[in-house]
């Protein structure tokens, strides 16, 4: 079981405004801002999200082939998480659809460049 993720930032700020946005969609709240990181609550005993600038200073980056699916309720809310993001600045990294059988997704950036899918198997 995943406890939290976290998520690097060059500016926080502007994280801010797009997590708030996009997370809001799949029912997370901001459960606290330490000034250095915002922690995203989805309820009790459910993962958290952390953004956050690096612990050693130096500027967030993107791992290469790492992407954190967040879940959706159904197709049409793939389709509007996805459309949200891109409104408050992601980058389309595959628009939503089906993706084999039994699945949904949609996949985008975030300012910072991490690459997140909001997806739902059925």
């Amino acid at each position: 079981m995943i406890n939290y993720v976290v998520i690097g930032t060059r500016d926080l700020t502007a994280s801010a405004i797009f997590f708030d946005a996009v997370l809001d969609a799949i029912k997370g709240t901001r459960a606290y801002n330490l000034g250095n990181m915002i922690g995203y609550s989805f309820g009790t005993g459910k993962p958290m999200i952390i953004v956050t600038y690096p612990y050693d200073g130096q500027p967030a980056s993107h791992g290469n082939g790492t992407m954190i699916a967040l879940a959706a309720s159904d197709s049409s809310h793939v389709d509007t998480v996805h459309a949200t993001a891109l409104e408050h600045g992601a980058t389309d990294e595959g628009a939503p659809g089906r993706r084999g059988r039994n699945f949904c997704g949609g996949d985008f950036r975030d300012p910072d460049g991490n690459k997140l899918s909001i997806s739902r198997s059925s």
